[in-house]
């Protein structure tokens, strides 16, 4: 496959970065040698095949990852592939500490990212749970119940943002918590917004 080139607007994201700078350039250069197209999507690089999301190069404090969109399709004979949080549905992440793990993975990294390529090319699609599938709070459940308005506000939402606001309300592990984040969030949804929008 041949090697793709490297667009100029994702460089800052490379020239930027003050830690993992060197771990970067190396995933950059296995995402590019795998023919996939550089873009910068969520400040982040971003490799895609006919536009659509392959593979995602991102860094944390203790790590930087090559994020896979469909994961959760990709075969992980190594078993490195790694959800990030439970809620997370399809992506998965390659995680890395030090440029020798990235080196000494190269030829896996290659492998998963071909795959993962094959999984979009065959049109696989991962069966994502609903937002019936979800739980509903019981804290948010009682003020739905109550408030014709905020049922009405909130079932008009876009499935994503439904599915936000219940991720929101049940990482809280206290009622009280509960109780509070819907009380802040309910006037955001009644005016048709979702979590994150200003």
């Amino acid at each position: 496959m041949t090697t793709s080139s490297m667009n100029p607007k994702v460089d800052w994201f490379f020239e930027k970065a003050k830690q993992w700078q060197e771990e970067y350039e190396k995933l950059r250069m296995i995402c590019l040698s795998c023919g996939l197209t550089e873009e910068l999507k969520w400040g982040c690089p971003c490799y895609a095949l006919n536009n659509q999301n392959i593979v995602l190069i991102h860094g944390f404090k203790e790590y930087c990852a090559l994020l896979f969109f469909k994961g959760a399709l990709v075969n992980d004979p190594e078993g490195i592939l790694i959800q990030q949080t439970k809620d997370v549905q399809s992506a998965r992440q390659m995680r890395f500490t030090n440029i020798l793990e990235i080196v000494d993975l190269e030829p896996v990294a290659k492998a998963y990212i071909h795959e993962a390529i094959e999984v979009e090319k065959a049109g696989l699609k991962l069966e994502l749970k609903k937002t019936e599938d979800f739980e509903v709070p019981a804290e948010f459940q009682s003020k739905l119940d109550h408030i014709p308005a905020l049922k009405t506000a909130f079932e008009a939402l876009t499935p994503g943002r439904q599915r936000g606001y219940l991720f929101y309300f049940l990482q809280a592990k206290q009622s009280k918590t509960r109780e509070a984040r819907v009380e802040k969030y309910m006037p955001q949804i009644l005016a048709g917004k979702g979590i994150d929008d200003e």
